[in-house]
């Protein structure tokens, strides 16, 4: 007994560190953004100037290029994850074919981002130029879309294996009753598997949503680092994480610094923000389907 109790206090410890280091993380940003939310309040959400020399700042473009380089990343990877995840979790779930897909997913998943901006800066910027020029815009190279092509190659193995492993755990008997039916393996799994399996692949998709939404070192590498507002997807621009780690360092000033604070505490409350919708659709699909 008194082991299972100590047990169970070390559950109930561990819960709330981790829900006070949350609270300690909002709390943190709120209090060094104090300066800079009482100079521009709301503005500062909205406003797309940024400049330090005369002391102006607004996070409106860094916003905008946040949800457009994370939402396009996820509109180009969902196709992939998706068919990566049927792949794995209903037509090859075992034998060698089935393991080296999942080792290179996962081989994926580990490489770490400055590899892929390496990568990107290389491989991606030269092929989007070329593109760009062909279409009769301007060649950046670097830009927006840029950016979300490498976020794309970066998210896919999150929302592909969670994707599998729900598909796997889908009940043989349901699976069964539509082949009897006389359903095909597609109907089957579109009327079936995918309908059953829907809530644990939408959390894969939030999942590979918030690491779109938080990635630095790569976006830094390929988005060009503009701080104004993008005229299309092909300009150069700047998101939340990228402006605050090729500026947090060299900020000057109170001001310029609460400012960046600020900037750090919008994408925290974006990212929660997400999570949480994403946690209340995926409970609103499981009272569905009880």
């Amino acid at each position: 007994m008194f082991g299972e109790r100590a047990f169970r206090a070390l559950l109930v410890a561990s819960t709330l560190v981790v829900a006070l280091l949350v609270v300690g993380l909002f709390v943190t940003l709120s209090i060094g953004s104090v300066p800079s939310m009482g100079r521009f309040g709301l503005r500062f959400l909205v406003s797309t100037t940024w400049d330090p020399v005369r002391e102006i700042f607004g996070a409106g473009a860094f916003i905008v290029g946040t949800l457009l380089t994370a939402f396009i990343a996820l509109l180009v990877s969902l196709p992939f994850s998706m068919g990566v995840g049927i792949l794995l979790g209903e037509y090859y779930n075992r034998g060698v074919l089935a393991q080296a897909i999942s080792v290179s997913i996962d081989l994926l998943a580990s490489i770490p981002s400055v590899v892929y901006g390496f990568w990107g800066v290389a491989v991606l910027v030269p092929l989007v130029r070329s593109i760009e020029m062909r279409a009769g815009v301007t060649p950046y190279g670097v830009g927006i879309f840029t950016s979300a092509l490498v976020l794309a190659i970066m998210i896919v193995p999150y929302s592909a294996s969670i994707g599998s492993e729900v598909i796997k755990l889908v009940p043989k008997e349901m699976k069964a009753a539509a082949y009897a039916l006389g359903s095909t393996r597609y109907e089957t799994v579109r009327n079936v598997v995918l309908a059953y399996a829907r809530s644990g692949i939408l959390a894969g998709v939030m999942l590979s949503l918030g690491r779109a939404l938080g990635e630095t070192m790569a976006v830094t590498m390929v988005i060009g680092n503009v701080s104004r507002l993008p005229a299309t997807v092909f300009s150069p621009g700047n998101t939340l994480a990228s402006v605050i780690a090729s500026e947090f360092n060299e900020a000057s000033g109170r001001l310029h610094q609460s400012s960046m604070i600020e900037l750090a505490l919008v994408l925290f409350l974006i990212t929660t923000a997400i999570n949480v919708g994403a946690y209340r659709a995926i409970g609103r699909l499981r009272d569905a389907r009880a």
